[in-house]
């Protein structure tokens, strides 16, 4: 079940189970440490994904996990690191998503 929405819109059913949650992030979030900062906060909550710059100057991540650890770092998408200037985020939830990932990549 995929569910669209911009930040904070979420179904109430999506609250405990494996999740993957796929974000574009717009504003000034290239040249700024975005991707690095994704990256190790994504390893620091166990999170397995990826992060990529897009080339429309937006960047992309997936991740997958605990619904309410993806929340958290949701959270933190939405302010990104010093630097960075969040204007815009597109969040979809997937619920039961497979194996795809392993680690967190950045792309």
């Amino acid at each position: 079940m995929v569910v669209a929405g911009f930040h904070g819109t979420v179904l109430s059913t999506m609250q405990h189970d494996t999740q993957r949650l796929h974000c574009v992030i717009s504003g000034r979030v290239q040249a700024v440490a975005f991707r690095d900062f994704v990256r190790n906060l994504a390893m620091e909550m166990n999170l397995v994904g990826f992060v990529a710059n897009l080339p429309d100057g937006s960047v992309e991540v997936v991740a997958q996990g605990e619904y309410k650890v993806l929340k958290v770092f949701l959270q933190h998408l939405a302010t990104g690191p010093s630097g960075a200037m969040v204007t815009g985020l597109y969040d979809e939830w997937e619920k039961d998503p497979d194996d795809t990932f392993t680690d967190f990549q950045q792309l």
